[in-house]
């Protein structure tokens, strides 16, 4: 309700299709999926849910994706995502040596259109100082780990798109997220509140605090850190009231692959990678 999104529990999300089979399960509050792209292995699960996908006749996906894009531009209060490489300054991008990846929707729907012209709580909550002409802000969130497998930090000095870039000719690199659209990073170390910064420079001490022991993370003053924790610019578990000892998959509706098979009624069938069963 703080972000002003537009959701109230359901009980037929992620529930199974056949609820004489298996007993029915709350698990969330979104009401329709409209997607703009598909995930394999769903196909049979979306073709037995129509009240919650947007389906064909023939139960295929319906997912038209120029208008996806266009609501997640204009229309969505916020967006959720992810990614390989963050700079010192925010930017990200999915685009490494060797990978290029995760380059379609995120770059037109993690990002505030200057041009929107319908206000909703969460847009203008991200006003700083009120004013007549003042702009809100879409909520652009990035949850990453500090680490990804094999010790590789997601938080680098220098993007690895921009050498990309001069070695494929490209005219600028192709950076996924610019760092001015993003207003909150979160990740397990705790969330830096970035549409709260005052310059580039505190930017810098609010990314470094939740960067972990990365080289970028190492940086951070304790003192500095400490300061924006008392400002409520930086969140660490703590300042919240979690307990990070707690947060094990115990904590979660789907602890497994499995039971989300389980739950679909046999329906979604997951590439053989996920299989661990």
């Amino acid at each position: 309700e703080e972000l002003g999104l537009r959701g109230k529990i359901c009980k037929n999300w992620c529930l199974n299709p056949h609820p004489t089979l298996i007993p029915a399960i709350e698990s969330g509050w979104v009401e329709s999926v409209h997607s703009f792209g598909g995930e394999l292995g769903m196909e049979k699960y979306m073709a037995a849910r129509p009240d919650v996908f947007f389906t064909g006749a023939d139960g295929s996906m319906r997912s038209n994706r120029a208008f996806c894009q266009m609501a997640g531009q204009y229309a969505a209060d916020m967006f959720i995502g992810s990614t390989l490489q963050i700079d010192a300054e925010g930017n990200s991008s999915t685009v490494t040596k060797g990978r290029l990846s995760g380059f379609g929707g995120a770059p037109n729907m993690g990002h505030d259109p200057h041009g929107r012209r319908h206000a909703t709580k969460a847009w203008l909550d991200m006003i700083k100082e009120p004013s007549p002409t003042a702009r809100g802000h879409k909520l652009v969130v990035q949850m990453v780990e500090t680490f990804q497998a094999k010790a590789k930090p997601t938080f680098v000095e220098n993007l690895e798109a921009v050498q990309v870039a001069k070695d494929a000719g490209m005219p600028l690199a192709p950076i996924m997220i610019y760092a001015d659209d993003v207003t909150h990073l979160l990740t397990e170390e705790g969330i830096a509140y970035l549409y709260m910064a005052d310059s580039m420079e505190e930017r810098k001490k609010m990314i470094a605090a939740v960067a972990g022991i990365t080289d970028i993370g190492l940086r951070a003053n304790p003192k500095d850190v400490e300061k924006l924790r008392q400002s409520g610019k930086v969140a660490f578990p703590s300042d919240l009231g979690i307990d990070k000892s707690r947060a094990t998959r115990s904590m979660l509706a789907a602890k497994s692959i499995a039971d989300l098979v389980e739950w679909s009624g046999g329906l979604y069938e997951p590439p053989a990678k996920f299989r661990s069963w």
